[in-house]
């Protein structure tokens, strides 16, 4: 009943997180500390009720996922709103949530090897990062152009859009570099992480399309808040388990 009512209580906190990371593109360090301040009952009262091997469970948890999301952190895998999000679930978490719920035991699929439930958050999130592209290409099949064969790769990264859009539309990222050069030739370069840009503050862009030295369409990357996927790794986490080792394991297995 306790995993229960812990899920239940971390679930507000995350979509909330989703929503703030979705319009703001951050997640307020309010958000965990408030998460962190009133679970603490949860964790005080296992701690009470498990003794020392709970306790055991917590600072394992805790000190071990602190330091893998502090590396991965460093490493620019993913913002801090993102991170102490992560580090509040192992501690909230220091055991893997087993629950029985209409007859049914979950998390569906077993449990993992590692019981680390926070790893399993993560690597769930992962796989959904992962399956994005596959989703932003079919979006391109079902808004194709021709254009769009003149950069094939970038149906998985990106979309097309107009230049004269781009003033409304927020959190976008350029995939091209547009450069103007000795002979009023615009030079155009792949960005490979997507470059970062205000629409409001492009008026190049549509300065080079009055002069028709780049198409009325660029391709623009929405640049996905990890949030998104840290939820869907929990919610996936805590119904099937974890689903890149159940994958392994029935491929090896079979």
């Amino acid at each position: 009943m306790i995993e229960i009512l812990k899920i239940l209580f971390t679930m507000p906190f995350l979509l909330y997180g989703c929503y703030t990371d979705l319009k703001a593109r951050r997640v307020s360090n309010k958000v965990w500390k408030y998460m962190l301040a009133s679970g603490s009952v949860f964790v005080i009262y296992e701690v009470f009720t498990g003794g020392i091997p709970y306790l055991k469970s917590l600072i394992i948890s805790a000190v071990i996922v602190f330091i893998s999301i502090y590396i991965l952190f460093q490493l620019g895998a993913f913002g801090g709103g993102d991170a102490k999000g992560l580090i509040v679930l192992s501690i909230l978490f220091p055991l893997y949530p087993v629950f029985q719920l209409s007859g049914k035991v979950y998390p569906l699929l077993g449990l993992p090897s590692i019981g680390l439930f926070t790893f399993t958050v993560l690597e769930n999130a992962l796989l959904v990062t992962v399956l994005v592209p596959l989703g932003m290409f079919c979006y391109n099949l079902l808004h194709y152009s021709p254009e769009m064969l003149k950069k094939p790769f970038y149906m998985f990264i990106g979309y097309r859009t107009e230049v004269s859009s781009l003033k409304n539309k927020e959190h976008l990222g350029l995939l091209e570099k547009f450069e103007l050069d000795e002979n009023g030739v615009v030079i155009r370069k792949f960005a490979r992480t997507g470059l970062d840009f205000d629409a409001n503050r492009k008026p190049e862009l549509e300065e080079y399309l009055k002069k028709g030295l780049i198409e009325k369409e660029v391709w623009v990357t929405p640049g996905l808040p990890f949030m998104l996927s840290i939820t869907a790794g929990f919610i996936t986490a805590v119904i099937f388990g974890d689903l890149i080792f159940y994958a392994v394991f029935s491929f090896f297995g079979s």
